[in-house]
């Protein structure tokens, strides 16, 4: 792939905000300082882009978007700052319109004239547009010495790939999401945006907590799958692969897993609960464990409904958690679907108010930076939610076809849950693992589900049944 940047420039708020603001990092924000940027792929086709002159794609596409990046930075100005430590070591985020080393948004142009947009919509990971999307490799920490958000717009035969990174310890999914549908409704002609950032992260936690960061574990020493008693081992080979779950795919694994009802009275299994342990114990079966072996489901999940007092949608920051449970592999392997979606769904409950001031009082005593592989053992992780519409953030020239995470913070099990492009309750699950194992996977006709299979399960399904507890998320 052939890939010429043409320009590289910043982009700061149109307006200069109230002099200079900081706005302490929270004990939600600081653990993520060692994990990567956070990158999201967007691409468009246009069906006349090979009609537009260089002047004219210059000043009807990349001057719009810089154009409305300008004007919804000041709203989201914080994206336009830096990190920075205070003299005790407690980080922040900073930002001074008369600063001039705080540079706004990095904002680079690119050509690849030769890719086509079908050319980058297979199915087989993130190798084809690693380099359609900036900072590969490149910690949050160094948010001190480089922007919060970069971007790079690459003109393509037929369409514009849009690729961005912004800094993990800064903002969660929720804040990513809703910082660019703010970002479209502006350059789709919007005096306003419709929804304001909730900017004060002192609301959610106002502990000032130092920290001494040190240069983050060996990757040899986490114990996720890897050989730690062997540092010297060559690591697993790991490959990328989406598997797109329809409408009826879901409808016939969330019937599945309510069709035996709990003796213990709880609620019927959401669909991210269903879906989820259907992955979880999928993967755990191909990955072929002992059935003594534990493996750990992993969820960041969304606390702002779930903190005391609750904070609004519109929150702007990290106000994630992980939340942690497991089991012994033969136990998944032994029991049908609904049995790994108890697991999840307590997990989820017993993550309340209590529990997450406990997990943020624990961490404050004894902080620990953690790398993004820290998910636990034989592990499965979830980011991201098919909640977030993101098949909605359209700049004025059609919706994306396709939206995908880069290939920072990929490990073995973690998985990415998207919106179906087919829309309804479709879920696109793009997930990193094993080579050996993913051939497995690919290979189960339960897992992906057969048509057959889907045909049959949908001859007994009720809306009231499937939906018993809504298309609920984490």
């Amino acid at each position: 792939m052939k890939i010429k940047i043409m320009s590289k420039t910043h982009v700061k708020p149109t307006k200069p905000v109230l002099g200079k603001k900081q706005f302490q990092l929270t004990t939600f924000d600081l653990p993520y300082l060692a994990f990567y940027y956070n990158q999201k792929f967007l691409l468009y086709k246009f069906q006349n882009l090979l009609d537009l002159e260089e002047p004219t794609f210059q000043n009807d596409v990349v001057e719009k978007l810089k154009d409305g990046l300008g004007l919804v930075l000041e709203d989201f100005y914080q994206l336009a700052g830096k990190l920075a430590k205070d003299d005790e070591g407690v980080f922040r985020v900073e930002y001074d319109a008369d600063d001039a080393e705080i540079n706004g948004v990095e904002f680079s142009v690119a050509h690849a004239a030769d890719v086509t947009v079908d050319d980058l919509t297979a199915e087989d990971g993130t190798a084809k547009f690693k380099e359609l999307v900036p900072y590969n490799g490149i910690l949050n920490l160094e948010g001190l010495n480089r922007p919060l958000l970069a971007v790079q717009v690459t003109k393509l035969r037929d369409g514009l790939a849009m690729g961005l990174a912004f800094n993990h310890a800064v903002l969660d999914g929720t804040s990513t999401w809703h910082f660019m549908s703010s970002w479209a409704e502006i350059c789709r002609g919007a005096q306003s945006i419709s929804t304001q950032p909730f900017l004060d992260r002192s609301k959610a936690r106002d502990t000032r907590v130092k920290l001494d960061l040190t240069a983050p574990k060996d990757p040899n020493e986490t114990s996720n799958g890897e050989d730690a008693a062997n540092p010297t081992a060559e690591p697993p080979q790991l490959v990328e692969k989406i598997f797109r779950f329809s409408d009826s795919a879901v409808h016939t694994i969330k019937s599945r897993a309510n069709s035996v009802i709990p003796s213990d009275g709880s609620k019927p299994f959401s669909t991210f609960q269903s879906l989820t342990s259907h992955i979880w114990r999928h993967v755990t079966l191909a990955r072929g464990l002992k059935p003594e072996d534990i493996t750990i489901f992993t969820v960041f999940a969304d606390c702002r409904r779930r903190v005391d007092p609750p904070m609004p949608e519109e929150y702007f920051g990290n106000l994630i958690q992980a939340i942690f449970t497991g089991t012994a592999a033969g136990l998944l392997a032994a029991h049908g679907p609904e049995f790994g979606a108890s697991v999840i769904q307590k997990a989820i409950a017993a993550h309340d108010a209590r529990a997450i001031d406990a997990r943020n009082d624990e961490w404050e005593k004894s902080p620990k930076i953690f790398q993004f592989k820290d998910a636990g053992v034989n592990c499965v992780a979830v980011g991201s939610s098919p909640r977030f519409q993101v098949y909605e953030v359209e700049f004025g020239w059609g919706k994306p076809e396709i939206v995908r995470s880069g290939s920072n913070n990929r490990f073995n099990g973690m998985m990415y849950l998207y919106q179906g492009k087919a829309g309804g309750i479709s879920i696109d699950v793009e997930i990193t693992l094993e080579a050996s194992v993913m051939e497995k996977l690919e290979k189960s006709k339960e897992f992906l589900l057969s048509e057959e299979e889907e045909e049959d399960d949908g001859k007994k399904l009720t809306n009231g049944h499937v939906n018993g507890n809504g298309n609920g998320f984490v």
